[in-house]
């Protein structure tokens, strides 16, 4: 018996040890069959018509400015399609997709497996997200599963079905290359990396597990060529759910915030605050009457967990914050003076957004101006000592952007661009979806009470 009791323990470690933890299907012919019908394709119709003076670089109140400009704007508007692909979130006709499929488009079509062909009206749009939700007059539609993000695990088998370069149902197969991928594209990025082949044409496509779950949105890839190059990125479906609803009810997002300013720790950090680690965000401002003051965060404080889940690094806190609703009560894991402290806060809805850029997907990338800002209040009229009393003050200027090439500086306030007022970020971020790569802007600043007038250069497509 002595020597029984030590030989079956190491038996069973070695069976354990022995199963692979997810086998290599013989075949994902029956999820491809029984997901097929509730995968679409989506084609979208934009009418573009005469950009003006744009690319000619005429200064204001040259005699060629209104022969021109009357030329272009007569001229007729021309048809751009693109596509992209769907699935069905129920049967009454709700489809989700990426918003940089159907962005601008002045006609969405939808296209079923069977061939019948359906007029999409958009619902709402989160493009912070890159979500869309659209809608058909159907009924009776096969609807996806919604599976758990969360539960993938990097090496896990993955499924896209979708449209790539206009190919309908191409069902492509990979693994979970990684999790928790940060390509630069938001605020809120959290991509599912994967090796499964995705292309042009498969955005706003479905990413199922084996189970035949929908846990991801094909969204972008990592490509030199535009093709396929083994890494491409889908949103989490655990994210994108958290905003389903609210544009099926509001069409637009409502988001919910804690009302700190969080950066990563780094050694000396780390090292003043006597941490174990450097995981968590540093809390180094909070902003006076938000939720975290009410509820009693501190500056200094540090981030370590929200609602038991583990905040590694500052780029995570948003990201989980964004999965609540503004009401909603959190439990807040934080690290003050050396010991570990749980804060519950009822976070708040999150003002008008911050980032003013255009988040259309136009040929390989999106056209940005490059900035930070915010609406010009009172207060900030006084202190830039402003003529102008309302558009969009610079906060921050990214470098190399059109923006820092044109000689725009933290401080300006946009309030017109070719000819058309900018009253606040919606009116920007309105203005900047109807132009193209390599287009030229004709912006005009307030700089502390000085008019100061710049010509912005977009990035062709190519650049």
């Amino acid at each position: 018996m002595k020597y029984l009791s030590r030989i079956v323990p190491l038996l069973l470690a070695v069976f354990v040890c022995s199963q692979p933890a997810q086998a290599l299907p013989d075949s994902f012919a029956d999820l491809a069959a029984a997901q097929a019908d509730s995968v679409v394709n989506i084609s979208t119709t934009k009418l573009v018509r005469g950009q003006g003076l744009q690319g000619f670089g005429f200064p204001p109140g040259s005699p060629f400015e209104d022969f021109f400009q009357d030329f272009f704007q007569n001229m007729p508007p021309q048809e751009r399609h693109a596509l992209g692909t769907g699935f069905i979130l129920s049967a009454d006709g709700y489809i989700v997709t990426n918003n940089h499929v159907i962005d601008g488009a002045d006609e969405v079509l939808v296209k079923m497996r069977d061939g019948k062909e359906y007029e999409a009206r958009v619902i709402g749009v989160d493009p912070k997200l890159d979500v869309a939700l659209i809608k058909v007059d159907a009924k009776g539609l096969k609807a996806v599963k919604l599976g758990d993000s969360d539960r993938l695990r990097v090496g896990d088998w993955v499924v896209a079905i979708g449209n790539p370069f206009g190919l309908e149902q191409t069902v492509t197969a990979g693994i979970v290359s990684a999790k928790g991928r940060v390509i630069g594209s938001g605020p809120y990025d959290d991509f599912i990396q994967t090796d499964a082949a995705i292309n042009p044409g498969n955005s706003g496509g479905p990413l199922f597990n084996v189970r035949g779950e929908v846990v991801g949105i094909n969204t972008a890839i990592y490509s030199r060529s535009g093709g396929n190059n083994g890494i491409g990125f889908a949103i989490p479906i655990n994210l994108a759910r958290s905003v389903l609803n609210d544009l099926r009810e509001k069409g637009h997002v409502t988001r919910a915030r804690l009302g700190v300013h969080i950066s990563d720790i780094d050694k000396a950090t780390q090292k003043a605050l006597g941490l174990k680690t450097r995981e968590g965000a540093l809390v180094p401002q909070v902003e006076a009457g938000s939720a975290a003051d009410k509820a009693g965060i501190r500056a200094g404080d540090v981030i370590v967990s929200l609602d038991g889940v583990k905040i590694r690094k500052a780029h995570d806190l948003p990201i989980r914050v964004a999965r609540h609703a503004p009401g909603d009560k959190v439990r807040v894991g934080i690290i003050r003076d050396g010991k570990p402290k749980t804060i519950v806060v009822t976070v708040e809805e999150m003002p008008e957004e911050a980032v003013a850029s255009a988040g259309r997907h136009v040929g390989k990338g999106k056209v940005r101006l490059g900035i930070v800002g915010e609406n010009l209040s009172a207060d900030l009229a006084r202190s830039l000592e402003t003529r102008v009393k309302s558009g969009v003050v610079v906060k921050q200027v990214q470098r190399g952007s059109p923006a820092a090439r044109a000689g725009i500086q933290r401080g300006d306030v946009i309030y017109r661009i070719n000819g058309e007022p900018v009253k606040n970020l919606r009116a920007l971020a309105r203005l900047l979806k109807g132009f193209e790569p390599g287009d030229v802007l004709r912006v005009m600043l307030d700089r502390h009470g000085d008019q100061v007038f710049t010509l912005v250069k977009l990035p062709g497509r190519e650049d």
